[in-house]
């Protein structure tokens, strides 16, 4: 059942959310998380509210309102909410086309600078990581293009707001859905038979990866993300209204070494968020950098 407001009468959707309180938990996390639900996700929401409803034993949604402003001090609950609303859709070497252009022009670009002023860091952020098959991509992209990996002093930074899916990125344990894409050669060389049909990513891999509890409208938090290389922040922004978007980019901008470059979504741009990044094509990719 769809929602509207006539004459003053309010509709509710399974008897569970009405507009008014769609309106002031969508604004709750709003402001603490900066994701922006539009009406048209009403039902997505009020399906995931009436499992914390639930799980919680409370009598009705406007109660559980009042439970996440003043009972929930140290913000456990909230992240339940969170855990349930964030969408995790994602599989290895998601995107070829870019993570080709990724490692042929811009790794190539970044490597030769770097070896020339005798710089052996690599440092590389992967904003919105879900549960870890891009981290892990990009891991496997290293290894199979430099040289001696080994020399190298690599961090490859994976966040995600979603505790829950940080946990699962971390046993590197996967599926053959989020497995089915990735190249046969590399498939038999990093990743293992596990159990039940599962795959498990090789220690190597995992070891360059880190995988850290992060909300990207955490100013103060994000101050610890500084001097990368290299940001991925690929269909995340799409969950963000224009203020939060610039917020976020901006950062990004600060948290980039020069000559560094961002990737987002093939379906994003910056052109209406930010002109301090320079569009390059790289052969027939386009990408963002700072120069």
């Amino acid at each position: 059942m769809s929602i509207s407001a006539e004459g003053g009468i309010v509709k509710e959707i399974n008897n569970e959310l009405t507009l008014v309180e769609f309106e002031a938990i969508s604004d709750l996390i709003y402001r603490k998380a900066g994701i922006k639900f539009e009406a048209k996700k009403i039902y997505f929401l009020s399906k995931r509210i009436e499992k914390r409803v639930d799980a919680l034993k409370l009598k009705s949604v406007s109660e559980y309102i009042r439970y996440l402003r003043f009972l929930d001090q140290q913000g456990k609950e909230f992240q339940a909410l969170i855990n349930l609303i964030t969408v995790n859709e994602t599989y290895f070497f998601r995107d070829f086309p870019q993570l080709q252009g990724f490692a042929e022009y811009c790794l190539t670009d970044v490597i030769e600078k770097k070896v020339s002023s005798g710089d052996n860091r690599l440092k590389i952020w992967c904003s919105g990581c879900s549960t870890g098959e891009e981290a892990y991509t990009i891991s496997i992209i290293l290894h199979e293009i430099l040289d001696d990996v080994k020399k190298w002093d690599i961090q490859i930074i994976a966040s995600d707001i979603d505790q829950n899916v940080l946990k699962s990125a971390q046993q590197g344990i996967y599926g053959m859905r989020s497995v089915k894409d990735v190249p046969p050669e590399y498939f038999k060389n990093y990743f293992r038979n596990y159990k039940n049909g599962d795959f498990s990513v090789i220690d190597s891999i995992k070891s360059i990866v880190r995988f850290d509890h992060l909300n990207l409208s955490d100013s103060y938090a994000l101050k610890s993300k500084r001097n990368f290389d290299f940001i991925f922040c690929r269909n995340v922004l799409i969950y963000f209204d224009d203020l939060s978007r610039k917020k976020i980019v901006d950062h990004f901008y600060i948290a980039l070494n020069k000559g560094g470059y961002v990737f987002l979504g093939s379906s994003e741009s910056l052109g209406r968020i930010s002109t301090a990044f320079n569009l390059k094509r790289l052969g027939t990719h386009l990408v963002y950098c700072k120069e």
